[in-house]
C-alpha cells in the first residue's frame, strides 16, 4: 500500500490522546492491514512497514492481546522494519474462542465500526447460524449488518429473507446477487469516508466478490460454485483495503465454526423477541424452564414464539454459562500457580 494519512485509515482525535499517552520517544501509530506468519504489515503515515513485537510484548500479552488486523500499533522503525510496543485500546473487537478445549480468546478483527454478517442463500443457508454470528457481532461493539448473497440460485429468496428479519429484528438485511447486481448499491451506501468495515462468514458465501464490487477492481481472487452448490474457499488471509469512497474493509477467511468468546452481551440483543416476553414472566430471574408464570414458556407453547428459535437461545446460553465456568477454573488455576511460585521465590530466598 501505498503512504497515505493516518485520518484516511481511521486515526481520531480520541486516538491520538490515547497515543500520547503511551508514547515514548521515537514511538509512531500505525495501523495492521494484514498478518503473515507472525509479521504484522502496518501502515504509518510514513508507508507500509513489516512489523514484530518486541520481546517485553511477547512477554506479556495474551493471545487475546496479540495485534490483529484493524488494530492501532506503537512502533519503532528504522525503514521497512519495525518493533510493535503496544496495542492502543480497541474500540470494538470480533473474538472467538480458540478450537478446542483451550480457553483461550482470539481476536479476528478489532475496530471495526460495520460487521457484514454474509451468508448465502443456496445450500449454505442457516438462520441458526446467523444467529450465532449476530450475538458476536452485538458483543464486538461493532453494527451487524446480515448480507444474503447468490440470490440468483434461491428460488424463494424474497421468503428466506422475511426468515431472517424474523430471527434479527432491527437488523438490516441486504439481498444481492453478483449475477444480476441485485443489492450492491445498498453495501456503497454503508461504505462512508474513514468508516471500517469486516465481512465474516463461512468459506465460500461470496465475501471476496463483495468487496471486489465495493472496490471497484478485483483486489481478491475469486472462485466459482462447486458442483454440490458450495462456494469455493478463496481468502486465505485477513486483510484490510482502503475503498475509493474513503472506507476501509477488511476481508476475512471462512470459518468453519465459530466459538462464542464473552458474548453474553450479544444475547439479549440478538434474542430481542425473547427478552421483550421474559419481561412478562412473574420471576425476575426466571429461566424459561419449570418456573411458573414464565411468559417465555407460554408463548412457545402457543405458538406465538418459534419453537426452534427457543432452543437455540437455550443452546447458545448453555455454551456461554459452560465457557464461564471454564475461564474461571482456568483463572483459579492461574492464580494458584501464581502463588505457588511466589512462594517458592521465598523460600529459596530465606535459605
Amino acid at each position: 500500500m501505498e503512504a497515505m494519512s493516518l485520518r484516511a485509515l481511521g486515526w481520531s482525535d480520541a486516538r491520538q490522546e490515547q497515543f500520547h499517552s503511551i508514547a515514548i520517544e521515537g514511538l509512531e501509530p500505525a495501523r495492521v492491514v494484514a498478518v503473515h506468519r507472525g509479521v504484522y504489515v502496518g501502515l504509518a503515515a510514513s508507508g507500509e512497514v513489516n512489523a514484530r513485537p518486541t520481546g517485553r510484548f511477547l512477554h506479556k500479552a495474551t493471545a487475546g492481546e496479540m495485534p490483529a488486523v484493524g488494530d492501532w500499533i506503537a512502533i519503532e522503525h528504522d525503514g521497512q522494519n519495525a518493533r510493535i510496543h503496544a496495542v492502543l485500546e480497541r474500540s470494538t473487537k470480533f473474538a472467538r474462542k480458540v478450537a478446542g478445549d483451550e480457553t483461550e480468546e482470539q481476536v479476528l478483527v478489532a475496530n471495526v465500526d460495520i460487521v457484514f454478517l454474509v451468508s448465502a442463500l443456496n445450500s449454505d443457508f442457516n438462520p441458526r447460524r446467523i444467529e450465532r454470528y449476530l450475538v458476536t457481532a452485538f458483543s464486538s461493539g461493532a453494527r451487524p449488518v446480515i448480507v444474503l448473497t447468490k440470490a440468483d440460485l434461491c428460488d424463494d429468496a424474497a421468503l428466506r429473507a422475511l426468515e431472517v428479519e424474523t430471527v434479527a429484528p432491527g437488523t438490516d438485511v441486504v439481498v444481492t446477487s453478483s449475477i444480476t447486481g441485485e443489492g450492491f448499491s445498498e453495501l456503497t451506501d454503508y461504505a462512508q469516508p474513514g468508516v471500517t468495515l469486516a465481512l465474516l462468514g463461512s468459506s465460500g458465501v461470496g465475501k471476496s466478490t463483495i468487496v471486489n464490487a465495493l472496490a471497484g477492481r478485483d483486489l481478491q481472487h475469486v472462485k466459482g460454485i462447486r458442483n454440490d452448490g458450495k462456494g469455493r474457499h478463496t481468502t486465505t488471509h485477513r486483510e484490510l483495503f482502503v475503498l475509493p469512497s474513503g472506507a476501509l474493509i477488511i476481508d476475512t477467511p471462512g470459518m468453519r465454526e465459530l466459538q462464542l468468546w464473552d458474548a453474553e452481551t450479544g444475547l439479549d440483543p440478538t434474542f430481542a423477541d425473547i427478552a421483550a416476553l421474559a419481561a412478562g414472566c412473574r420471576f425476575a430471574d426466571c429461566a424459561h424452564r419449570t418456573e411458573p408464570g414464565c411468559a417465555v414458556r407460554q408463548a412457545s407453547a402457543d405458538g406465538t414464539l418459534d419453537a426452534d428459535r427457543l432452543a437455540a437461545y437455550r443452546k447458545l446460553e448453555r455454551e456461554l454459562a459452560y465457557l464461564e465456568r471454564k475461564q474461571d477454573k482456568r483463572a483459579q488455576a492461574d492464580e494458584s500457580r501464581k502463588w505457588r511460585a511466589l512462594t517458592k521465590a521465598m523460600r529459596s530466598k530465606q535459605r
